[in-house]
């Protein structure tokens, strides 16, 4: 069996392929988490990817801290030559990099079998590959310079320490690690620009590391003024990234809309949640006609841009399609048409209403008047409590129910019962606010007893 450099080729060979097998599981499992749900769009796949070096990453470092371990003890203080300083560091990086290749090959075969959204970014995928070898480099550094058995284990820990620390922090630090931003929202695309400066940073501080440690080594003048080059590059890069300013708007996209009953319009690497959005906003489109919340269109929204009111058209947001998206989407929704009340008996009574657009049970609220109002209510036909939506929507957005408005209160139960004992409820209608005479006169007619039998 040949040896190479004390260490058997046969070796070498296994544990490449050793490793080239659990970072593609590794990267196959860690790229499946940061896949965003239901998302069919090439953006979810490059942002996955380069998610997956978060455990990846650390494991090449580790792998790579092993190798120059042996590298060091086999070579017993030997010289090196340039060429021979870099052989194996280089390699290692090819092989995490095939392994990397390979999750990005078996991902793309998945979504090849599906109509996908968008591009695939080549700009995204490099920074993954470099990324991934920065990890390698700083696992092959610290592997010569502490030969352990420990150093491989807390040179995995430590760059995953690393790059966690930094991909979670606030302002420049979290730019220099390899990532997209989280969350990620389809409607910014990948900026190709951002992907580069990236890619150039942590190309030119893998570049400078590798060299610096190869002129070390082998005191070769040349290989230090080529790794002080990669510095200039690294701090380009850096500077180009802490420079870029955030976009300030989301990428015009063309919607994929489903037009019946109600016109609903999500991102096309969204499309297959349009029937249970449809399903979900048609009841509330039902409840709010008539009132100046009425729409006939459901639109997404970057998760970014505030919910806006507007004629017609209702903006929701929608981060994925995991399991209940669109009862998320609803509860966000009915919440933006009136902010919450300062006070608790304004407050109760608006849960009242929204409760009901949601399509949930009404609460019964922490007061007395809370309970009644939820009982007297709840006596009301769905035809019933749409027209008095229609007349007190103003009041219910500005945060001025009351009592009067849901049948006069525990005090007004015995003139005003809200049901009997036994058959059908019985509702007498009480007043609304004195001052609002030409509301009253309509809220007579409208809601007398005769009209309700």
């Amino acid at each position: 069996m040949r040896e190479h450099a004390g260490v058997s080729r046969e070796e070498l060979k296994q544990s490449a392929a050793v490793t080239v097998a659990v970072l593609l599981a590794l990267g196959l499992i860690a790229a499946w988490s940061v896949l965003i749900p239901g998302v069919d769009a090439w953006e979810n796949i490059v942002a996955a990817v380069i998610g997956s070096l978060r455990l990846t990453g650390p494991v090449a470092a580790a792998f790579a801290a092993w190798v120059a371990m042996r590298k060091r003890r086999a070579l017993r203080g030997r010289s090196l030559t340039t060429w021979r300083a870099l052989k194996a560091p280089l390699a290692i990086v090819v092989v995490v990099l095939g392994s990397f290749g390979a999750t990005v090959l078996v991902l793309a075969v998945k979504t090849v079998l599906t109509e996908q959204s968008g591009r695939l970014s080549l700009a995204g995928l490099g920074v993954g590959m470099a990324g991934l070898a920065l990890y390698s480099v700083i696992g092959w550094i610290a592997g010569w310079l502490l030969p352990r058995v420990c150093t491989p284990p807390l040179a995995g820990l430590g760059c995953y320490g690393l790059f966690t620390w930094l991909a979670g922090g606030n302002g420049w630090a979290d730019k220099l690690a390899p990532g997209t931003g989280e969350p990620y929202d389809l409607f910014q695309g990948l900026g190709g620009a951002a992907f580069l400066d990236q890619t150039l940073w942590l190309l030119g501080v893998t570049a400078a590391l590798l060299l610096g440690w190869a002129a070390v080594v082998t005191r070769q003048a040349l290989v230090l003024a080529c790794a002080l080059l990669a510095v200039l590059a690294a701090g380009t890069g850096v500077a180009r990234l802490l420079a870029a300013t955030k976009p300030a708007a989301a990428q015009e996209i063309a919607y994929s809309c489903q037009d019946w009953p109600i016109t609903v319009c999500l991102h096309p690497g969204m499309r297959a949640g349009l029937a249970e959005l449809g399903a979900a906003f048609t009841q509330i489109a039902s409840r709010l006609a008539g009132t100046p919340a009425a729409f006939t269109r459901v639109e997404q929204r970057p998760l970014e841009e505030p919910l806006q009111p507007s004629t017609g058209l209702a903006q929701i947001h929608v981060p994925d399609l995991s399991a209940g998206f669109a009862d998320e989407a609803v509860y966000e929704y009915v919440e933006s048409l009136a902010t919450q009340c300062p006070d608790t008996p304004g407050d109760g009574y608006r849960e009242i209403v929204v409760a009901w657009l949601r399509g949930e049970p009404l609460p019964g609220g922490p007061l007395p008047e809370h309970q009644y109002a939820a009982a007297w209510f709840s006596g009301l036909s769905e035809h019933q409590r749409r027209e008095w939506l229609r007349m007190f929507f103003s009041d219910f957005q500005a945060c001025k129910l009351s009592s009067t408005h849901f049948g006069g209160g525990p005090a007004g139960a015995a003139a005003a019962p809200v049901a009997a004992s036994t058959g059908s409820p019985q509702v007498y209608p009480v007043y609304p606010n004195p001052s609002d005479e030409e509301r009253s006169a309509d809220w007579g007619s409208e809601m007398s007893p005769k009209s309700w039998q």
